[in-house]
């Protein structure tokens, strides 16, 4: 074999081993770029999921609520013993759990925090805001509720859940939380649901409390 076929032979060996290289490199490059494509993918993917998820969160905590209608208070020497808070979902809202929803009330002097007690539950007021449960079985920290309205029965002694236009009294022992409420006394609270907007409670104890109920 002479020296012009070994350089002919030594020329495609070197085109061969650059073509090779070459494949290798363009197949790394093409692993690369689909490798980088699923990352951004799988990003994009998450991202939107925590978007949609952040949205959903920030119309619930926009809409979702009660509206007070109604406080009543039921009087004895001549103080305030027990109050009566009626309230309802607001229009459009989502479900509100009153298991989980916080009362807060305060006379200036002291400031309760009241949780739900189950086994203070009427499923209709049969025998009156202050009558249909047992108020001497609430603690100081504690509040009954009474169903007024509940189409759909979603608002059961277990699971008090209120939705649509469900219409459901708040009762609280207001002996055992304030040592009764005086006249002239302010009282400042809200309702704070598990998601959405704390409703505001303000009402001052008339200077006269010659009823035996007063609307406050």
């Amino acid at each position: 074999m002479g020296y012009a076929q070994l350089d002919i032979l030594k020329k495609r060996s070197d085109n061969a081993a650059i073509g090779i290289g070459t494949m290798i490199i363009f197949i790394a490059m093409i692993l690369v770029a689909g490798i980088a494509a699923s990352v951004l993918i799988q990003t994009m993917d998450q991202l939107q999921s925590q978007a949609m998820k952040t949205g959903q969160d920030t119309i619930l905590d926009v809409s979702t609520g009660v509206t007070i209608s109604q406080i009543t208070g039921k009087v004895g020497s001549s103080k305030i013993t027990n109050l009566a808070i009626m309230i309802s979902p607001l229009l459009s809202t989502a479900t509100v759990n009153l298991s989980s929803t916080i009362l807060s009330l305060s006379d200036s002097n002291i400031q309760v925090v009241f949780q739900y007690n189950q086994s203070c539950y009427a499923s209709s007021p049969t025998q009156g805001l202050f009558s249909s449960i047992n108020t001497s079985n609430l603690q100081s920290n504690e509040f009954g509720i009474i169903v007024i309205r509940d189409s759909d029965n979603s608002c059961n002694q277990n699971t008090p859940n209120i939705n649509d236009e469900d219409l459901v009294v708040l009762v609280v022992n207001a002996t055992k939380s304030f040592s009764g409420i005086s006249t002239r006394t302010n009282v400042l609270g809200r309702i704070t649901p598990e998601q959405g907007i704390p409703s505001t409670i303000s009402f001052t104890v008339p200077s006269v409390l010659s009823d035996t109920i007063v609307d406050l």
